[in-house]
């Protein structure tokens, strides 16, 4: 399946008092990633907010390996693991650039929604997700 590699640089508000990034900030990593993969495959967020569709994170997984630190620069490797009727599951791995180490794992399952109730994956959407 399609992957994508996203650079990013680990900013003071990102840490903790000690200079290390706060054990959120990597679900936020996992956004971006998961955002830009999907850019990449011709899928805007924006596009996907005008028609009403929602893609709400159900259930999320983060195994940390080893501190991300204040300005180091992290590589964002975010994967399609699974196309479903209505859901994406989605792997990731952030590792820092200078010699590729594992920093965390993880994935996260996002529904398609419209409102408060899951839809199928619009026709247009499956058909480039697909493609990947």
């Amino acid at each position: 399946m399609f992957s994508s590699t996203t650079e990013q640089r680990v900013y003071y508000a990102d840490t903790d008092h000690g200079g290390v990034a706060y054990y959120a900030s990597y679900l936020r990593r996992f956004e971006v990633g998961r955002t830009e993969l999907l850019r990449e495959l011709g899928i805007e967020q924006g596009e996907l907010d005008r028609e009403g569709i929602l893609l709400p994170v159900v259930e999320v997984k983060c195994e940390y390996k080893s501190p991300a630190l204040y300005n180091d620069i992290i590589l964002i490797e975010t994967s399609i693991m699974k196309i479903g009727n209505k859901s994406i599951t989605f792997s990731y791995g952030i590792l820092r650039k200078e010699g590729r180490k594992l920093l965390a794992q993880g994935h996260t399952v996002n529904v398609f929604a419209k409102g408060t109730s899951s839809t199928e994956i619009p026709p247009d959407i499956r058909k480039k997700l697909e493609k990947s």
